[in-house]
This record gives C-alpha cells, structure tokens and sequence, in this order.
C-alpha cells in the first residue's frame, strides 16, 4: 500500500469525523453551560446574542487563513489528516516541518511523498502528533502560572509586559526559521524567500492598514500574506528551476 492510498483510507476519514464530532460536541455542551450560567448570573438574552455575534464575525476571518492552510497540506498529506490536525490542534508551518522530519528519516522528502509507503504515512502521523504532546500534557498545569506572571509584569512595567509577549512571538518565529536557515537546498532557499516575501507583505499591509480608510485591512492581514506568499513560492520555486 503506498503513502497516499493510507493517507486517503476510508478508516482514517472515519477516525477523524469520529474526532471532530467528539470535540465539536464538548464545544456545544460548553457553550450550553455556559449560556445557563450568564443567564442564572443576571444577563439578557440579547446581551448575551450579541455577545455571540461578536464572537462568531471575529472567528470567522481568522479562520480563512487556516483554510488556506489546508489547502496546501492536502496537496502533501491527503484529506483527513490535515483537517483533523487543523480543526482540533496543530498549526500549518509545524505540520509541514514535523511532517518533513519524519520523511527525511526514511530518505525522502516531501516532494517524492509518491513514492513513499503506508508504514511511512504512519510515522508521519506518529511525529506529527507526539511533537505537539508534550506541550499539550503539561497545559493545564502551568498555564496559569504562565498567565499570572505575566499579567503582573504588565501590572508592573507596561513596557515590560510587553517586551515579554514580544519575546515569546520571536522565540516561535526562531525555531521555525533556524531549520530553514541551515538548509541550503534548492527547497529550503524557496522556504526562506516564502517567509521573507510573507515578512514583507505583512509588514505592507500593516502599514496600510494604519490609514483610517483602510483599518478593516487589519482584519485580513493574515489571509492575505498567506495567499500572496503561497504564490510567491510557485515563482520562487520557478526562479530556482
């Protein structure tokens, strides 16, 4: 059986709807609690509408920039597993480097995933989701550590509390770039020249979107630079033959 005719099973789509539904239905008992809990607390119905329209319009743009994730790791992945690695936990950039890393264990890249076999779509399946454990596993215990410090240092010094988020978005943004750094292929320069085109773009459109006419931008700055990157890769990839 080859890579892509497990990664398309039958069983795999049912293992993940099975998935989805599980968590798609802790969310609706949540939000039921919850919506009794307001209305015991005092609040109105409308209030309390509002408040979930709210929620649902500032949802609903985020959410475009992972769809186009998934677009582009179905190409390398099939169907089920990126939706479910994208609809309950996971984010497109280390998907496609856990994915990557697994692959090269075996001697290919994602370019020659054709080639691959079943057993190698399971070790993918298997990086790709016990990377991610750890931090999920030890969440709930020091979550609210984390939280709580950093609100005092922003109860402290302002500027602090910020440079301590800024810190934590830059470790991120090393850890994912380093690899691509020290890979000096024909496929990890196309990556570099992504992230910057994608560096660029943001940095254009937050600009942009500091006019008044042009504040609703801020909403789509995600969706857009993804996009436009997305297509830069076809024309860097071009470039490099």
């Amino acid at each position: 059986m080859g890579f892509y005719d497990a990664a398309n099973h039958w069983l795999i789509y049912l293992m993940v709807i099975i998935g989805i539904l599980y968590v798609a239905g802790l969310a609706v008992v949540s939000m039921r609690k919850s919506w009794k809990r307001a209305l015991a607390k005092g609040y109105s119905r409308e209030k309390l509408m509002t408040v979930v329209k709210a929620s649902v319009s500032a949802t609903i743009v985020p959410s475009l920039a992972i769809v186009i994730g998934l677009f582009s790791l179905v190409a390398l992945l099939g169907i089920p597993w990126p939706w479910w690695r994208l609809s309950v936990v996971g984010a497109v950039m280390y998907e496609t480097m856990a994915a990557d890393s697994a692959i090269k264990a075996v001697g290919l890249s994602l370019g020659q995933l054709s080639e691959a076999t079943a057993q190698d779509f399971v070790l993918v399946m298997f990086v790709m989701s016990i990377g991610i454990m750890f931090g999920i596993c030890v969440s709930p215990f020091i979550s609210k550590k984390i939280q709580a410090g950093t609100m005092n240092l922003k109860s402290g010094d302002k500027r602090w509390g910020a440079l301590g988020g800024s810190i934590f978005i830059l470790v991120i943004i090393v850890v994912f770039v380093t690899p691509m750094l020290l890979d000096y292929s024909k496929t990890g320069i196309v990556r570099l020249l992504t992230i910057c085109t994608s560096v660029a773009i943001t940095i254009a459109l937050g600009a942009a979107a500091k006019q008044e006419k042009l504040s609703w931008l801020k909403s789509f700055i995600l969706a857009i630079s993804m996009i436009l990157a997305m297509a830069s890769s076809v024309l860097w990839t071009g470039l490099l033959n």
